[in-house]
């Protein structure tokens, strides 16, 4: 079988199993809306969750800035090289000690969470080092793990005795253990215990990586993530956020203290082997930076929308998880699921539909991502809808 016939061969298998995976074209509307084909839907698969990025008069009053004098430092389109040669313009350095500010520790600034999750490890994890990871880490984790030489251990899903228990046995194997999790995580939107975590890497002396991609912006005084919230943000070695969610832009970031920083910047592969982050990019974030602290408003509107909205899905007999602005709708079968996701999209609500490997094997589900560009009236509709298209598809609530 020639390499072509294989890849058709897989492609028709994930077609039959309803896994087969496209790209289409969207256009971003204001007010939590896209356009595809024509057809204008309520956007409740995006990560916009504080509406920075659809915002006309903030994307107006940033551009405002542009002059004669700051053209190349401030808005050009590239950085050219990588951060180590001459892609490291000004703003980078802004922005890290912006980061600094808000997080009361040295930040390193990645091109995306991506790059983080499968640098980090990898350049900090030694072969006799061991990493504990929660079971349902990001595809990125999981991959910066794989390229890690230690030992790598992935406990059931938020269960802390059972990683109690593992760290119990074998700390004193090992050198050096990693903790790794997520504070939201993406597909059941549940959160976890920081506190209790921070108390077991420091009675077992591990070193604590926490991704805070879904709470950066969100949660926390001043949109500093769950371990802001819960009271230990200084106190987790490695915290990882992204910019490409609430913050409207892309990259990520690390915060650490100073000599984790500088030794990334020596032997983190996915920062050292690529091009920087264009200055335009870096100087909305810096933008961004200098307003996150203030949108208060809008994370108690976007933390009421997702308590109603939860709310209702059980009124409706659907089965939701989780406490955070991502609400899971749990229908269980992949190509029923992608069918009530295409019938909403009809009906003028984009949503996601989440299978396998993204999440485990029979627990597909619709994601509704909540944004502060949204109102209760956006979304009223939307349980009793989910019901009646799920009906009409011939599945039933997963509840």
């Amino acid at each position: 079988m020639s390499l072509d016939e294989r890849l058709a061969f897989n492609l028709e298998r994930l077609r039959e199993q309803g896994l087969y995976r496209s790209l289409r074209p969207v256009r971003s509307l204001p007010g939590g809306r896209i356009e595809h084909q024509g057809q204008t839907c309520i956007n409740l698969a995006g990560n916009d969750y504080l509406g920075l990025a659809a915002n006309p008069e903030l994307l107006k009053n940033f551009y405002h800035q542009r002059g004669e004098g700051n053209l190349l430092d401030h808005f050009g389109a590239g950085a050219t090289a990588s951060r180590l040669m001459t892609g490291n313009h000004p703003v980078n350095g802004e922005l890290e000690e912006a980061l600094a500010r808000l997080y009361g520790r040295p930040a390193l600034v990645f091109n995306s969470g991506y790059h983080a999750n499968i640098g980090i490890l990898p350049a900090l994890a030694q072969k006799g080092d061991l990493i504990l990871a929660d079971k349902l880490c990001h595809a990125s984790l999981i991959d910066g793990m794989r390229l890690a030489r230690a030992r790598v251990i992935r406990y059931p899903h938020l269960d802390l005795h059972r990683l109690e228990t593992i760290l119990s046995e074998q700390r004193h194997r090992y050198d050096r253990v990693f903790l790794v999790t997520e504070s939201i995580f993406s597909m059941d939107g549940d959160e976890a215990d920081l506190i209790q975590l921070v108390e077991l890497k420091e009675r077992f002396d591990a070193v604590l990586y926490v991704d805070e991609a879904h709470a950066v912006g969100m949660r926390g005084q001043g949109g500093l993530g769950l371990a802001g919230e819960q009271g230990v943000a200084g106190q987790i070695d490695l915290l990882v956020g992204t910019f490409g969610k609430a913050w409207a832009g892309q990259g990520a970031f690390v915060v650490c203290n100073a000599l984790i920083r500088e030794y990334l910047i020596n032997r983190a592969r996915s920062l050292i082997f690529t091009t920087g982050l264009p200055p335009i990019t870096l100087s909305w974030l810096l933008f961004v930076a200098k307003r996150i602290a203030a949108l208060e408003q809008e994370r108690t509107h976007v933390r009421n929308l997702a308590q109603t909205l939860r709310q209702k899905l059980r009124n409706e007999g659907l089965e939701t998880r989780g406490s955070s602005h991502i609400v899971p709708v749990l229908i269980g079968d992949d190509a029923a699921t992608m069918q009530v996701a295409g019938r909403l999209q009809q009906k003028g609500f984009w949503v996601g539909a989440v299978r396998p490997p993204t999440v485990p094997k029979n627990t597909a589900r619709l994601r509704l991502s909540l944004t502060a560009s949204l109102t209760n009236e956006d979304i009223a509709p939307l349980p009793e809808l989910i019901v009646n298209v799920m009906r009409e598809c011939g599945c039933r609530a997963a509840g």
